[in-house]
């Protein structure tokens, strides 16, 4: 979603805000800009598209000021234009907005009748307006800024510079994360610490319903009810480094390549190499005693979790409940006492998953979550979290963080089933030695990316294609389907293969291939006759299997791509690499905007 930094210092601040904006392009974004104060007086500039057209803008017309906001917007209120970008001001303020004001028309009608003039579509602009008024009535900036945020219904995150007060950033979090970053001589704001990791390593962290004082001494935080309220520096160890694509054309391909490096760094944390034993966090819960989980998440790591239910119910012989956090956010779901819940989130910030969060701890639930972000809300407020090492992931369709996560969710179904008594002591050893294959066998997969690369340049041709699966592979032909519509536009469904004869099967035409994720299985025979189903009836199968599974069904299809025989365990793992290599290459062969596709963003922190 959008991205907010500010700026408080002796440098001039411009071209560090501007650094740091590019820092947050991975959360997807129209349009960017930047406002400062300059001798007492606010100025702006901000430009449609991505942050070169506002470094343009710069080069031409630099801004002056030692302080100042910047923002990358992902349009929500008002179509992607110059006129609609934040910074938005008045005469007296100047705000950026993460997030939405719910109530901003009631506040808008208001504002007009007293004499407010609007200049753009957004629900942002309100807010630069509603803290004038208070500045009208006489209030000093930091109350005027207070008051306006008790107006305001929604989920944001704010920052607010004034006219004539050049040492002083109004900050502001509900339901969006913000942080401050406490440097030398200097002070930060910004949506995460990523953002300020070149200039700080020093990180407070906004809670929930908290505004911050920010000025060149330091930061004074309160509570939503007002009070001043201690929150403590951090040291993170985000890096450093702005993130390149290294040799590779888009961050996405760079991030598919790396999976078996940061597999391998999630498994180190999980997984004691030498003496083949898992070696999880502890948690406040017997999992021997635990009723039911269950487990939560939005989009690819909604899929994570529909693959992780088919390991706990066989492993561990626990029942699991799978939902969307959007959905189970307000389904009033009944919960058992003692119940385990466990959410993912590659950002740790995801709106719904973190409400389903909190409403799982208000009915007793302990709560473990899996985040690759650890200074997050997600993590923040969980009972024990599971990292996933897989390092920034900038590119908005997940890759690396989704293997990452299946990673720990198959190492704690292990454990659970080790201490449910369902999975033996002496299999442990097995079961983790399958695990640690995993790093091996994904880089084998990877090794088929020319073949891949070849179908994919088909496949970008058509405009529907349907996935299938059985079993733990049915998720993966949803996360396959999604992966292909989010970066290529190409319309895909994903189906579970046993339903191919209830509905699907209409579909089926010469001009819609299917994409069939079938690697040898108990289940295989079964999957390899609903290939043949679509075969009698046209359709272009392209078979995603072992040796033994193509040597077995696919000599009529029309593509085969071939994956490593691998321990059950690990399968579904090693299958979404392939899944993940059609996808990117069809976007590629498309010329579609692989790492920033149109409309979606990375971190969803609004509903």
């Amino acid at each position: 979603m959008c991205g907010i930094v500010g700026v408080i210092g002796s440098r001039p601040a411009a071209p560090i805000i501007l650094e740091a904006l590019k820092r947050l392009e991975y959360r997807g974004y129209d349009s960017a800009g930047i406002a400062t104060l300059a001798d007492g007086a606010i100025l702006r500039r901000r430009a449609e598209g991505k942050l070169f057209n506002l470094e343009k803008s710069l080069d031409g017309a630099p801004l002056d000021g030692t302080i100042g906001i910047g923002h990358t917007r992902w349009a929500t209120h008002g179509a992607p234009t110059e006129r609609n970008a934040h910074p938005h001001a008045t005469e007296r303020v100047a705000i950026v907005h993460n997030g939405i004001i719910e109530n901003f028309r009631s506040l808008r009608d208001r504002l007009t009748a007293d004499g407010a003039r609007f200049e753009t579509e957004t629900d942002s602009e309100v807010v630069a307006h509603l803290v004038t008024s208070y500045l009208d009535k006489g209030l000093e900036p930091r109350a005027a800024a207070a008051a306006a945020l008790g107006e305001l219904e929604g989920a944001f995150a704010l920052g607010i510079i004034f006219r004539r007060d050049e040492n002083l950033i109004i900050g502001a979090r509900r339901g969006s994360p913000l942080a401050v970053g406490h440097g030398e001589n200097a002070m930060y704001l910004g949506s995460d610490a990523f953002a300020l990791a070149p200039m700080t390593n020093r990180v407070s962290f906004l809670e929930e319903g908290d505004w911050v004082e920010i000025t060149r001494e330091g930061a004074v935080f309160h509570d939503a009810q007002g009070r001043v309220v201690d929150r403590p520096i951090r040291i993170t160890d985000v890096s450093t480094a702005l993130v390149d694509k290294g040799n590779h054309r888009h961050f996405m391909a760079k991030e598919i390549f790396e999976q078996p490096e940061v597999i391998g760094h999630t498994l180190a944390e999980y997984v004691n190499a030498v003496d083949e034993t898992l070696r999880l966090p502890a948690l406040p819960i017997d999992l021997a005693s635990v009723p039911r989980i269950t487990i939560i998440g939005c989009g690819t790591a909604y899929y994570a979790a529909s693959v992780a239910k088919y390991w706990f119910e066989r492993l561990a012989r626990i029942s699991v409940d799978v939902d969307i956090a959007s959905e189970f956010r307000y389904r009033e779901a009944p919960l058992p006492k003692g119940g385990l819940a466990v959410f993912i989130s590659q950002s740790g910030e995801t709106a719904d998953t973190l409400a389903a969060l909190r409403y799982c701890k208000a009915e007793g639930q302990t709560i473990l979550s899996i985040v690759n972000v650890t200074e997050s809300s997600i993590a923040r407020e969980s009972d024990v979290i599971m990292p996933t090492y897989a390092g920034p992931e900038i590119g908005v369709a997940s890759t690396k963080a989704f293997t990452c996560q299946l990673i720990a969710l198959a190492a704690l179904a292990i454990r659970t089933g080790l201490a449910r008594g369902a999975i033996a002591a002496e299999d442990e050893p097995r079961l983790v030695r399958a695990l640690l294959e995993t790093p091996r066998q994904v880089a084998d997969t990877l090794s088929k990316n020319a073949d891949i690369l070849t179908l994919a340049a088909e496949i970008a041709k058509v405009r529907d294609v349907l996935y299938l699966g059985r079993g733990h592979f049915y998720p993966l032909a949803l996360e396959g389907a999604l992966k292909l519509k989010e970066i290529s536009y190409i319309h895909a469904e994903g189906y579970a293969a046993g339903e191919l004869k209830h509905g699907p099967i209409a579909l089926i035409d010469e001009a819609v291939p299917v994409i069939v994720i079938a690697p040898v299985d108990a289940l295989f025979e079964k999957t390899a006759s609903n290939m043949q189903e679509v075969i009698a009836r046209g359709g272009k199968v392209v078979l995603i299997s072992d040796a033994e599974g193509i040597s077995r069904a696919g000599k009529e299809a029309w593509a085969t791509i071939e994956v490593p025989a691998v321990p059950a365990l690990i399968a579904p793992i090693v299958a979404a690499v392939p899944i993940q290599l059609l996808a990117y290459h069809a976007a590629v062969s498309k010329g579609t905007d692989v790492d920033q596709p149109r409309n979606l963003a990375k971190s969803v922190t609004v509903e």
